[in-house]
């Protein structure tokens, strides 16, 4: 069997046995024909089948070459690996060339945020509606802000997970664990007011926290849809979802002098570098003003003049 045969057969494969939709499969098999194509170029007794990593190394370096994002190029290397997956199971190859390829190393984009100034805009002179929901609303955006919570850990809060004689929120993280968030007096004024008037509106204090259409717990795309509409009133940037008044949050913080070990903690992340993402934002924010600031931040020092006159 030729290189065609095996990826035709391996398709099926995908499509009978594994499910997968067509448009993962044509995406498959285009990039299984093109390292086919590229193995056959460099030498025409080469297949798939006796392709090592070398080979696929140097369709990689091509491919990056030619233009491809590295994050579309750990896609075409991941239906290579099932591919090879495949092949091994059958007894194909003896070694699956994939072992030792890594996938190409992609930029880490910073994270989006709005500045101190454009939150304290939105929460102490934008005006809520004089509503249930607007007081909710006004509430969402206060927690975001002081708090840093994920969409899903807000949604999931119940009235029982608020303490407000501890000022701490008990938050069901990811991979279901439990941390305790503090929060500061203007936070707790807040819920107070709101515990209050939802109890009014339920007619219980117990359930969840925040409720939506129906009474019911408040859904991710409402949440969502009520912080696009309020941060679309103090910031043009595009990306006005949840998770840029967790991104602001963090940047305040350590902005303010926080350690990165306790934004770490509070945050729920699992790792200290995961966090380290919101120094390099604080540092490029730094560098902006310097380059501003500094009266010595030109090639017109003294200095330089003295000794391109010297030379």
């Amino acid at each position: 069997m030729g290189s065609e045969d095996y990826i035709d057969d391996f398709l099926g494969y995908l499509k009978a046995e594994r499910g997968y939709s067509d448009t993962y499969i044509s995406g498959c098999n285009t990039d299984l024909r093109n390292f086919s194509e590229f193995v056959a170029s460099l030498d025409e007794n080469m297949t798939v089948v006796n392709a090592d990593s070398d080979v696929v190394r140097r369709w990689l370096a091509w491919r990056l070459k030619g233009g491809v994002e590295p994050q579309s190029m750990k896609r075409k290397l991941s239906a290579l690996r099932t591919f090879y997956k495949y092949m091994m199971a059958l007894g194909v190859v003896d070694v699956n060339p994939m072992q030792r390829v890594k996938n190409p190393k992609s930029p880490r984009p910073l994270p989006v945020f709005l500045k101190e100034e454009e939150m304290d805009r939105l929460l102490d002179r934008t005006v809520f509606p004089d509503s249930w929901e607007g007081k909710r609303d006004y509430l969402i955006m206060l927690t975001f802000y002081t708090t840093g919570l994920r969409r899903s850990e807000l949604v999931g809060l119940d009235v029982v997970d608020v303490s407000l004689e501890a000022s701490t929120l008990k938050v069901l993280g990811k991979r279901n664990k439990h941390r305790l968030v503090p929060f500061g007096a203007e936070l707790r004024e807040a819920l107070n007011i709101y515990i209050y008037e939802r109890e009014q509106l339920c007619g219980e204090n117990d359930g969840p926290l925040f409720v939506g259409k129906g009474q019911k717990r408040i859904t991710p795309a409402e949440v969502a849809t009520v912080v696009k509409h309020y941060l679309s009133l103090v910031t043009t940037q595009k990306k006005r979802s949840p998770h840029v008044l967790r991104h602001t949050f963090a940047t305040v913080m350590l902005n303010n002098g926080a350690d990165l070990e306790a934004v770490k903690e509070l945050l729920g992340h699992e790792s200290i570098s995961t966090t380290q993402i919101y120094t390099h934002t604080s540092f490029a924010d730094l560098r902006q003003v310097y380059g501003k600031s500094h009266p010595r931040n030109t090639v017109k020092s003294q200095c330089l003049v003295k000794h391109s006159l010297e030379d």
